[in-house]
Order: structure tokens, then sequence, then C-alpha cells
């Protein structure tokens, strides 16, 4: 039997360890800014929703409950300008990553097809491609591809790793070029609540999409808005025939979110205050890193929204990762990413005030 796992890359976090156990090493413990993984409390009212949820014997229906739905889509229309959102184009999924990676399957795409994303992307665009056989293309500007057998495009803004957000004006352009030449057309949103210096904009906003969702689809997640990332709670909006055919293959698949997550997911979408509060975290401590690295001699790029700080000193990234694991200080190699990204580190604003206190002293 030949190994799936042989169409894959080396996991790249395996090649961290080493730089890992340098700044475990150091006398004040490790900084962890590399993975970007939540730290801070889930909120009360979402642990409540989860508990009061708990006495669920049965199955979940992988479509969800009603008022799941009912929460995805007035958020939709409420937060992203989505007004024409309905039941039918949404979709609860098992956590984003799942999504993304099995996504290409799931369309039935294989030899021969093309999955296209950015020329530095989340790692797991490119393994979905290589799961079920189809040829990565990377681009610059999506309208600049040979539209010849390009049947996923991913779109990601605000983008990890680099924080870049794309123009609506761009949007308007995309999301045009893909519908004229048959493109379907896949938005990684997830960190869409998380803008700083400009406002993210959905495909699925009117003024985007002309308040019609044929050939577009929008990607959301809890885990960092609302520290889910353990819930695996996430979920996908737009064109009512493609979310129609995943739902009957996520059927078969038993692709179901449990149910207290839905729950969860409810009283999630239904509170703004808990938002506000982890955004007020996380801005805080985006600008006390980046003040740090500024001063340490980092020029950062981009990083105008999400939860990262793409960063450089204009040498190769596994030298900075070293520099800074001598410090105690972990981050991500930017050629995790793409080869664009040789010469950047990504730093996540996801740690404790504590240990982001220790980062800026280390630097200082």
């Amino acid at each position: 039997m030949a190994a799936v796992s042989d169409r894959l890359p080396a996991f790249p976090w395996d090649k961290l360890e080493p730089y890992k156990a340098t700044a475990v090493a150091h006398a004040d413990g490790i900084v962890d800014l590399s993975v970007g993984t939540p730290v801070d409390p889930v909120p009360e009212v979402i642990r409540r929703a989860l508990i009061e949820a708990a006495d669920s014997p049965g199955y979940p229906t992988v479509w969800g409950t009603v008022a799941l739905r009912d929460a995805i889509t007035g958020w939709l229309r409420g937060r992203l300008g989505a007004s024409a959102a309905g039941h039918r184009n949404v979709l609860p999924v098992v956590g984003s990553k799942e999504l993304v990676a099995w996504l290409p399957t799931q369309l039935g795409l294989g030899a021969g097809d093309k999955v296209a994303y950015p020329r530095l992307a989340y790692p797991t665009y490119e393994v979905g491609a290589r799961l079920c056989g189809a040829e990565s293309v990377v681009y610059d500007d999506p309208t600049e591809l040979d539209p010849t057998g390009v049947k996923l495009l991913w779109l990601n803004s605000p983008s990890n790793p680099t924080g870049k957000v794309i123009p609506k004006e761009d949007l308007i352009r995309i999301v045009a070029w893909a519908r004229e030449h048959g493109v379907l057309l896949f938005s990684d949103e997830c960190y869409l609540e998380l803008g700083w210096d400009t406002e993210p904009v959905s495909v699925l906003h009117d003024d985007v999409c002309g308040g019609s969702y044929e050939g577009i689809v929008a990607v959301h997640s809890l885990s960092k808005r609302s520290n889910l990332a353990g819930y695996r709670a996430a979920f996908i909006a737009g064109d009512a025939q493609v979310l129609g055919e995943l739902l009957e293959i996520r059927k078969h698949g038993g692709m179901m979110t449990a149910a207290p997550v839905q729950n969860a997911v409810v009283a999630a979408l239904g509170d703004d205050a808990h938002v506000a509060e982890q955004r007020a975290r996380y801005a805080a401590r985006r600008d006390a890193l980046r003040a740090a690295l500024e001063a340490h001699g980092f020029r950062i790029e981009h990083s105008e929204a999400g939860l990262y700080l793409w960063a450089t000193r204009d040498e190769p990234c596994w030298r900075t990762v070293a520099h800074l694991a001598e410090l105690g200080i972990l981050v991500a190699p930017g050629d995790f990413y793409g080869e664009a990204g040789a010469n950047f580190v990504r730093v996540a604003v996801t740690a404790t005030d504590e240990r982001v206190e220790a980062a800026v002293k280390r630097l200082g």
C-alpha cells in the first residue's frame, strides 16, 4: 500500500525543534511566539453554553442546528455585510484547517487540475492540493494567472503569515475575474475580525460580490476571535450549490461539529463584548512587540491585520530564528510559508502579557 504521507512535504514545525530546545534553556524560560495558539481563557458566556449542551447523547447533524444556522447567517449579515445570506449559504466545519486540507479532495479534484494560492501562504493550501494529486500554482496577483485548469483559487485576507489585507477594489476585480473564467474562489478570512491599520472586507460583502454568492465561498473560524482553537469551531459561507454538494459529501463522511460546540458557537457569535476584550489584549501585545522588534533592528512589513508581525533583519530567516532562540524567544521562519519568505520571520502576538513583557525586556 502506497503511503499517502509520501505525497506531503516534511512537517515544517519539526525543523524548529532544535531552536525550541535552545529557547527553553533560557534562564527565564521560553517565550513561544511561533505557532500562534490562543493562550487566554475561553469567555465565560461560551463555556456556559458548552456546558448547557453537554448532555447530548444523540448524533449532531452535519448542517448544524437551526439555531446555529441562524447565528451564522445573522453574523454574516450584520458583521460582513452579506445581506442575502440564508441557511443554504452556510455550513459548519470541524475547524478551518480540516476544511482547507480536504477541500480539493471533496471537490473531486485530482491529476490535471490546479489549485492556486498566494506565493506567501499558509502551508495547508499546498497540502490540500497534494492530498488529491492536483497541481499547485502560486501567484502574486491571481488575475495574472493562466486560468486554464485552475479549479480552485484560494485568497487569504488578512494574510497568514504577512498580515496583508486585500483592498475592497481588488476583491471586486478578483471576484469578477474568477467568475469570468469559471474558477471557484474560496476566501480564507479567519483573521477578518483583527484589523489594525485597515478594516478587512469579506468577499461576501454586497459591494464586492453584488449580492450574489455564485462561485465564491468564505472561510471563517472562531479560534482566534473567541479563543476557541481547542473547540474546532469554524464555518464556510457562500455559493449554495457548492455548499450543498459539500454537505452531501460530509454527511457520508460523518464530518459533524460536536453538539456542545455548536451551542458554544451560537453563544460566541451572539456576543460582541468578548471579541472587543480579546482585540484589546492583542492590540496591546502587538504594540509592545512591534516597538521592541523595531528597536532591536527589525523592519516590519505589512502586518496591518491578524495576529502576526512579519519581520526581517535582511538576513536568512534561520539565522534570525537562531539569534532570537538564544534570547529565549521562538518565532516561525518565513520560508515555512514559501521561498519568498526566506529573509523574514513570523512573530505571533498570542503569548500571555507576562511572556510578552519578558520578550520585550530581552529584545531591549
